[in-house]
């Protein structure tokens, strides 16, 4: 059985309205260590995780691992009924087929109880490989938005660089260019210290007088993805050492191309409900902030380990932006030729976007 009561409704709305138009059905896993959600849009180009730790509800009870196949329109219209400020309870049983949401007003005696039908959702796992990002940039999550927004104005794609001068965003468009440079702001690296993804550790060849920036990742713990259909796997999936399926996304071009005959094999991905066999561990618990708020918002801090250059759909990074709504901290870790993460660390648990970089532009 699941009952996860949460403080305000307002936590689940942003979630949803983060994440809604990359994803349309998916699974929330739940067990004892919280409810997580990992799928990628039709395109295979992003993937979006999610994870609400069982510490960041007012209540939380979950007696075995259990599947809650939802389609995210369907629930965020069911939440549209909830006042922000209301107090919600998800409640599920065994090999259940219903979800049951109770919304308790805190100023009145309102109850409020809806119950909306699950889904059958059958999708294979993947793992994403372990990254060692050559840059880390932390910067106000306002900020971000702002930057891509106004890009996409001119262009469809935006080339980020980073170098020990900053970050430059560029996009070009038919009409007109547009460039943003971001500069560290001082004192921010020590203000973000201990916010968000693993710390990052100085290289031991690093030279500190040519590039105080040189840092590397620690490698994080393995995090399993799921993967809509199987369909699709031998396109986007690569088998590793051990024989466990790798997430490899497609590049953005690609997943555009492929998007039509996506929306086609869709319903594939539904079948009778069965819960599948939970396979790996869950994922990492993200660091808070020692005083329990949102992340410091504390300027730009930029941890480099050398200089990094990718082009991205704003279409996409338009959509991550939205996750600011639950954050005022955000952090983008790249590396060439790897997929950019875009992170986001709130007080119940983390959302992560992975987006494939665009080949072919200069």
């Amino acid at each position: 059985m699941l009952e996860a009561k949460l403080q305000e409704a307002a936590i689940l709305k942003k979630l949803l309205d983060a994440i809604k138009e990359l994803v349309t059905d998916a699974n929330f896993e739940c067990n004892e260590e919280g409810i997580t959600l990992q799928a990628m849009d039709n395109s295979h180009v992003a993937l979006v995780a999610v994870k609400l730790e069982s510490s960041g509800f007012k209540k939380y009870r979950c007696d075995r691992p259990m599947p809650l196949g939802v389609n995210l329109t369907s629930l965020t219209k069911v939440l549209k009924c909830a006042k922000d400020d209301d107090v919600v309870t998800l409640k599920a049983s065994d090999e259940a087929d219903v979800l049951n949401l109770v919304y308790e007003a805190r100023n009145s005696d309102r109850l409020s109880e809806y119950d909306m039908k699950l889904m059958d959702i059958d999708a294979d796992t993947l793992g994403i490989p372990d990254t060692d990002y050559d840059v880390r940039v932390t910067m106000p999550s306002s900020e971000f938005t702002r930057i891509v927004r106004d890009l996409s104005l001119l262009g469809e794609s935006v080339r980020i660089e980073v170098s020990k001068d900053g970050v430059r965003f560029t996009s070009e468009g038919e009409a007109a260019n547009g460039t943003v440079i971001l500069k560290q702001t001082e004192g921010a690296r020590e203000r973000y210290a201990g916010y968000g993804t693993a710390p990052l550790t100085k290289t031991e060849d690093a030279d500190d007088e040519e590039e105080e920036g040189a840092y590397k990742k620690k490698k994080p713990k393995k995090e399993k993805v799921k993967k809509e259909g199987g369909s699709d796997v031998e396109m986007n999936g690569e088998k590793s050492d051990d024989g466990e399926e790798e997430f490899k996304p497609q590049s953005d071009d690609e997943g555009e191309a492929e998007n039509e005959d996506d929306d086609d094999d869709e319903g594939s991905s539904k079948k009778r409900k069965k819960a599948p066999a939970k396979s790996g561990k869950p994922a990492k618990r993200a660091k808070k902030s020692d005083d329990g708020d949102s992340g410091p918002e504390g300027g730009v801090s930029i941890e480099m380990n050398q200089p990094v250059t990718l082009t991205f759909s704003l279409k996409y990074l338009v959509n991550f932006s939205k996750s600011a709504a639950l954050e005022n901290t955000v952090q983008l870790m790249m590396s060439n030729d790897v997929p950019l993460l875009v992170s986001y660390t709130f007080g119940q648990g983390h959302i992560r976007y992975y987006l494939a970089p665009k080949i072919g532009d200069d």
